[in-house]
């Protein structure tokens, strides 16, 4: 037991988590981004990220950190600016544009789960999802929502 959190063992090393640089509007999303932090804790898993010190991004960042497991932050050199405010945690890769973002996350990840965000989060979410199990939708491992929104994508892709 580490800090009074009984740790698990889980298959994933690190997981590589999709949210807002903001913390959006309701406070569940501000509980759920630092529940999933101290769940990963827990589970011995480290995080891979947006990179951002703010919004949902710098809440699971913090309480990964805050729990002794190992943080890398992956953000375009051109929105460190917007989304870095103050000191940062872990380990931060600055890369030229959103295409090495992307692709530096997923090199990174065992997994992947998404919090609440903007167009990007989902659009990050929805492309590795596609890649990943191009032949099986629904893909597993979504909650009701993502289901559903995947089964939407299917039937279209069938009919055109």
């Amino acid at each position: 037991m580490e800090r009074g959190i009984e740790m698990i063992q889980s298959k994933f090393k690190r997981i590589c988590v999709f949210c807002g640089s903001s913390p959006g509007k309701k406070s569940s999303y501000k509980e759920a981004a630092i529940e999933l932090g101290r769940e990963l804790v827990s589970r011995n898993i480290d995080l891979v990220y947006g990179g951002g010190s703010i919004g949902l991004m710098g809440l699971i960042s913090q309480a990964v950190f805050d729990g002794g497991r190992h943080v890398i932050g992956v953000i375009p050199k051109t929105l460190m600016p917007r989304e870095i405010t103050g000191e940062t945690v872990g380990e931060v890769k600055a890369v030229a544009d959103m295409h090495q973002r992307k692709a530096e996350m997923a090199r990174q990840s065992d997994a992947f789960i998404a919090l609440p965000g903007w167009y990007t989060t989902h659009k990050s979410t929805l492309t590795d999802a596609i890649q990943t199990s191009i032949n099986n939708f629904p893909p597993k491992g979504f909650n009701f929502y993502w289901k559903y929104v995947f089964l939407a994508i299917g039937t279209h892709m069938r009919y055109e």
